[in-house]
């Protein structure tokens, strides 16, 4: 009977460590998505990251925190496109092509700012009304008869 081998594991090793929970949360507010962060060979996977976050609430907070520092990178992002000059084609035209990535990139950032701090960036509603209300009959009857 064969002995039952463990899967080789992969990744970085799963403890937790404040230096790396302070590298995560760097990176992230400065802009880099978990996803990318955790694909790095020297960091945990996303699922222990999700797991650190229900474990130590020092790491808890201080995620939560370069969530909102990240809305703040995406802002300054995004001045920075806006104010690139368009290369220009063969003809001296501004490239469409180039202009459209441009503001894929802008309308990303703007929806990922939102979503992270919505009080800042997100679309503003005012639910308040502040006048009367006027009501019209119109019964077809003409005035004066």
């Amino acid at each position: 009977m064969k002995a039952k081998t463990e899967p080789a594991k992969r990744g970085a090793p799963s403890k937790y460590s404040s230096e790396l929970a302070a590298e995560i949360c760097g990176r992230l507010a400065a802009g880099e998505s978990l996803n990318k962060i955790t694909k790095d060979p020297h960091m945990p996977n996303m699922v222990t990251v999700y797991r650190w976050m229900m474990e130590h609430e020092d790491f808890r907070n201080s995620y939560a925190r370069a969530r909102e520092d990240q809305a703040e990178t995406m802002a300054d992002e995004m001045s920075v496109i806006v104010d690139e000059m368009p290369p220009l084609d063969a003809n001296g035209r501004t490239d469409s092509g180039w202009v459209q990535w441009q503001r894929n990139r802008i309308d990303a950032r703007k929806w990922i700012a939102a979503k992270l701090k919505p009080k800042k960036y997100g679309d503003k509603v005012d639910v308040n009304h502040g006048g009367g209300v006027a009501i019209t009959v119109n019964t077809g009857i003409p005035d004066g008869e």
